[in-house]
């Protein structure tokens, strides 16, 4: 594609929706076209703010315009597949948020779908263009922590309840999505508990544990149901750790000059020592990630690039997600990853 602007539609206006569209129409060589929700009272505030666009409630209205070049689309999660297809099968590149779809079948036929047909499908895995999440696989790359051993993370909020899908399927992804961005594997097995707390048929607390063919271990905590938004990671490797916290204001990330080594005391005896250094905060670029979300998204439009959240990394999520799923209904039976 040349470097003339691209004509993107976006469907979805309800809570993430907004955000998306207004950085599709912030980023230069985006032609913001079209709006589209089914619900009116949704619709309306984005279609006042962007009066030069059009608005519509009829999917089929958009779909059916030749001229949109690719949409963007922040649906529930039941639609993801039916909707994708039928953008990638009308000759349109697609952003769709995640998850990618709700089985790795779907997923896996959406992925040879818009490679048939020379389409970008990029997934709204938005973490992965998160400056600090870029830095911290800067830091791991270079090897400054050494091996890693294991990686905690907590993503827990008083909210938001979905009706549609468990926490599993809506915080999940993005902690899986980053821990396989930072490590470059996806992880061979997965154990996860979970409870409905609030008496529904969906989890709204979940406890998951990752294995990696490297042999790190990474523990996730997700929960619709906290006292406090928490977003924090701990990654600890034999020579320094590091803390990945996402609501830190300014130190999100910080390296931990810190660890126990393991010393000769006497003849066929060891003895612990414990080290504790400096603590560097790395400075990070402010841009928000979902600005640089879009501005890749058209990049790989125009220059043919596979995306970083790609369409393979959108099936190696679901598929880890599906596992943690028959984990949580045997008991947290450990699964496969297939």
């Amino acid at each position: 594609m040349t470097s003339s602007e691209v004509r993107v539609a976006a469907v979805g206006c309800g809570y993430w929706g907004p955000n998306v569209i207004r950085n599709l129409d912030a980023v230069p060589g985006f032609d913001l076209r079209w709006v589209c929700d089914a619900d009116p009272e949704r619709l309306a505030p984005v279609a006042a703010r962007y009066p030069s666009t059009r608005a519509t409630a009829d999917l089929d209205e958009l779909f059916d315009d030749a001229s949109v070049d690719a949409i963007y689309l922040a649906t529930p999660v039941s639609t993801h597949y039916d909707l994708t297809r039928r953008a990638l099968r009308q000759g349109k590149h697609v952003l769709i948020e995640k998850p990618m779809a709700t089985t790795v079948e779907q997923s896996e036929e959406l992925a040879a779908l818009a490679a048939a047909n020379r389409l970008t499908l990029m997934v709204g895995h938005t973490f992965v263009f998160s400056p600090p999440v870029r830095k911290v696989k800067e830091l791991l790359d270079s090897g400054l922590i050494g091996p890693i051993y294991y990686v905690e993370t907590t993503r827990v909020n008083l909210g938001l309840f979905q009706k549609d899908v468990s926490v599993l399927w809506d915080l999940g992804p993005h902690d899986v999505s980053i821990l396989i961005y930072w490590l470059g594997e996806v992880p061979t097995q997965v154990s996860a508990r979970g409870r409905s707390y609030l008496g529904e048929a969906l989890e709204d607390v979940a406890f998951l544990t990752l294995e990696f063919p490297s042999g790190i271990l990474a523990q996730v905590q997700i929960s619709w149901l906290a006292p406090s938004k928490l977003r924090r990671t701990s990654i600890v490797g034999r020579q320094r750790m590091i803390v990945y916290d996402d609501l830190e204001p300014v130190e999100k990330v910080k390296v931990y000059d810190r660890g126990v080594e393991r010393q000769p005391a006497s003849f066929g005896e060891f003895q612990l020592t414990y080290r504790s250094g400096d603590i560097l905060s790395p400075r990070l670029d402010t841009t928000e990630p979902l600005y640089l979300e879009c501005e890749h998204f058209l990049h790989c439009i125009r220059e043919g690039q596979v995306p970083d959240a790609s369409p393979q990394s959108g099936v190696d999520v679901v598929r880890v997600i599906q596992a943690a799923e028959r984990s949580l209904r045997c008991n947290g039976a450990p699964q496969r990853v297939m």
